[in-house]
């Protein structure tokens, strides 16, 4: 697979002057289904990473649940959730690993995947770090927004819909501005020796020059959250690995580079 450099159209994004932006290509409206039929392919290819990665991604939250039924203490999930946050980076850059193994003809393996979690660590941190601090925000505003709900005022719907629209409308917000950040920041930082502005800059230019699509891969990648949320976490075993193969394929596909990628 080949991309041939091309200069980044100058924006808002490319001229901030805050850190480079790395160029990126124009996407078509099929690209993401195209990914997730490269990821279902590196699934086949790699069963083994697939099922042990698929299966830590899907023990997180049997665990948290576990936890809370346990104890009937609610204040764990808090905690249970920054811990995910701060390390759901790394486990996705050892899923980035495998694809790029196969990517390059080698036979990927477990070891190889787990050293991938410590290139460019620093700046994995400080995104985790990013992550973090996005959802304490959030979790802050969801505070306020039901503090705000007038305690006289009866559960019905009627009552309750000015609130849920509020919050509906902030959390797409977030969604929006987490999609913009998270795109593409991780696998650039494992594949290049780049910072965390870089990474950053470079993931919300390459979604902004790509509205349709990216949405498009959005929905894809909420519509498998909610599945293994209906499924009992289950459903994360499968569609975790499938998204994560999926993403590395997203950023190969969209990240561009001076001189072509030789995987083989």
């Amino acid at each position: 697979m080949s991309h041939s450099f091309k200069e980044t159209p100058h924006n808002a994004i490319t001229d901030s002057g805050i850190a480079r932006v790395i160029p990126c290509k124009e996407l078509d409206y099929g690209d993401p289904v195209k990914w997730l039929a490269l990821a279902a392919n590196d699934m086949k290819r790699a069963p083994v990473h697939t099922l042990l990665y698929g299966c830590v991604f899907a023990l997180i939250p049997w665990s948290i649940t576990y936890l809370v039924n346990l104890t009937g203490w609610h204040l764990i999930i808090m905690p249970a959730i920054v811990c995910f946050m701060l390390i759901g980076p790394f486990l996705a850059a050892g899923l980035y690993d495998v694809s790029w193994e196969l990517e390059k003809g080698h036979k990927p393996t477990l070891l190889h995947s787990l050293k991938a979690m410590k290139r460019n660590a620093v700046n994995g941190w400080g995104f985790g770090m990013v992550l973090l601090i996005m959802m304490i925000f959030w979790l802050r505003v969801a505070s306020l927004i039901h503090a705000l709900y007038p305690p006289y005022l009866d559960d019905t719907l009627s009552d309750l819909w000015p609130f849920l629209l509020l919050g509906t409308g902030i959390g797409i917000v977030f969604s929006v501005l987490l999609l913009f950040i998270s795109a593409f920041t991780q696998p650039i930082l494992m594949e290049r020796k780049v910072d965390l502005a870089t990474a950053l800059l470079t993931s919300v230019n390459a979604v902004w020059m790509n509205k349709i699509p990216m949405l498009i891969w959005s929905g894809i990648i909420f519509s498998t959250v909610a599945l293994g949320f209906v499924t009992g976490f289950f459903g994360f075993i499968v569609l975790m690995p499938l998204i994560g193969y999926a993403s590395w394929h997203a950023y190969i596909d969209t990240i561009e580079t001076k001189r072509h990628r030789n995987f083989v």
